[in-house]
């Protein structure tokens, strides 16, 4: 027996989302299907203005509401100094700490020759045009600390040379709470060799 064509688009649908398997797409819909229909008209209202009610920001490329968006349009934030990330949900956690009053610019992902992501598919030219104005003094390098965000930072760390700005990291090393004897040793290295002074 087959399920009902419906059923069977909606399950193909789901099984499209990173990480979702086709049993887990079908758990979904038959829990859809046990809602109330006017939660599921909720649901498709929701899906259908993801790309109406968004847009990108032409200055850091964020996702957001406005463009510019909140952040670049803020004449109280340090518009000289960017936070470079690879993407917005990174933008999220920075800002969630309340802790960084600059701008920011999304990279859209980094250098990855598994997956064949290579410079030029990422937003370094833009990047690099951006900075031509001369009014940026510090780029923070906010990738992620694998493989890939060291790869990517490196060069652009290169690639920035040429335009004399001061190009800091965030610091890397042992997580609050951590434990010395669990941490691994790149961990532990870093957190002597990025030490603060007390």
């Amino acid at each position: 027996m087959r399920y009902p064509i419906s059923i069977q688009n909606l399950i193909d649908y789901f099984s499209k989302l990173p990480t979702v398997g086709p049993k887990t797409a079908e758990r979904y819909v038959f829990y859809l299907l046990k809602q109330h229909p006017e939660d599921l008209q909720k649901f498709a209202q929701a899906i259908a203005e993801l790309k109406e009610k968004t847009t990108v920001c032409q200055t850091c490329l964020s996702i957001a509401e406005t463009n510019p968006c909140s952040i670049c349009s803020d004449t109280k934030r340090n518009h000289s100094v960017i936070c470079l990330i690879a993407d917005t949900r990174d933008m999220l956690a920075i800002e969630a700490t309340k802790q960084y009053n600059g701008l920011y610019f999304i990279l859209g992902g980094v250098i990855n020759t598994i997956d064949g992501i290579k410079p030029e598919q990422l937003n370094i030219k833009i990047f690099l045009d951006r900075l031509k104005s001369g009014l940026v003094k510090e780029i923070i390098l906010a990738l992620n600390p694998d493989l890939e965000g060291e790869t990517t930072s490196m060069y652009i760390a290169k690639l920035l040379k040429p335009f004399k700005i001061k190009i800091t990291r965030l610091a890397k090393g042992l997580p609050m709470g951590a434990d010395l004897e669990y941490a691994d040793e790149i961990t532990l290295s870093n957190a002597l060799k990025y030490r603060n002074e007390m």
